[in-house]
């Protein structure tokens, strides 16, 4: 079994782990499409998002109904399966999401799968005394950038990447990495994987395009997947896979430090027994 948090998997989760896209289903599935486009040419998504959620409650959507949205929300049936066993093997699971806490805690506390990730990495949401639901970004762009140019001002996940690579250093762990997104947003921290680590994109998706484009930029090893059950199949052979390998290591410095040993005790035994002079025979001392 692998050491408890040797293997990170990090999940984008929208079209990753649920197979739609969050914010669009909650939009779509209570009439609001038509407004969402009108708005979206105008502001980033995730200030629109909030700007949505002001329009359902001025239209008298009550959280309670976003909450019964959310809870028939699509998901492949291999894909809790995945996770649940990720977890059992010892794996440490983290959520990184442009979606928000209020949609995510609400789908993975129906799914039944909450306890099985240690972090959710994702914009806030929050009910307000007007029972309005907020959004707010992750990265508060209105006071400062975040820096990167390749993603939304909202959130660059790769400094959230760096920040967990950056914490298992310090302490002293080595730390395999697996990550599975689908998104464009899911490109910036492929590129801060390394050799070691793993990069799970969704096959015909647009993380997997700009990966194609210059497969040569992702350092990590790159297994693409189209649906919940290839997810399931491959990263299970991923995990064992880092399994295995990690029991291989450990066998041959377990050969080689019983081999030091043996060198070890060999000269403890022998030196006393080797003379510290020859003696000559009289017959020969002139």
């Amino acid at each position: 079994m692998a050491d408890k948090n040797n293997i990170v998997i990090v999940f984008d989760f929208d079209k990753t782990i649920i197979d739609v896209d969050s914010d669009n289903w909650v939009v779509d599935e209570l009439g609001f499409t038509e407004l969402f486009e009108q708005l979206l040419p105008t502001m980033p998504w995730n200030s629109l998002m909030d700007r949505m959620m002001k329009e359902l409650h001025d239209h008298g959507k009550t959280i309670e109904e976003i909450k019964q949205v959310l809870r028939r929300i699509p998901i492949h049936p291999r894909v809790i399966p995945a996770i649940k066993s990720a977890h059992a093997l010892g794996c440490e699971l983290r959520i990184v999401s442009d979606a928000n806490t209020f949609f995510i805690e609400t789908i993975v506390e129906h799914l039944g799968i909450s306890e099985y990730f240690s972090e959710i990495n994702t914009n806030p949401g929050h009910v307000d005394e007007q029972g309005r639901l907020r959004i707010s970004p992750y990265h508060d762009f209105t006071k400062s950038s975040h820096g990167c140019s390749r993603c939304p001002p909202n959130m660059c996940k790769s400094l959230i990447i760096e920040r967990i690579q950056t914490s298992f250093t310090k302490e002293g762990k080595k730390m395999k990495m697996v990550y599975l997104g689908d998104g464009a947003g899911d490109y910036c921290p492929s590129l801060r994987l390394k050799g070691e680590d793993y990069m799970m994109p969704r096959k015909n998706f647009p993380v997997w395009d700009l990966i194609s484009q210059n497969p040569t930029l992702v350092k990590a090893t790159v297994r693409d997947w189209t649906d919940g059950e290839a997810m399931e199949r491959i990263l299970m052979g991923i995990i064992n896979e880092i399994i295995s390998s990690e029991e291989e290591e450990e066998e041959k410095e377990k050969v080689l430090m019983s081999s030091d040993h043996r060198k070890i005790s060999v000269g403890i035994v022998h030196e006393p027994l080797l003379p510290l002079s020859l003696p000559v025979p009289l017959h020969l001392v002139k």
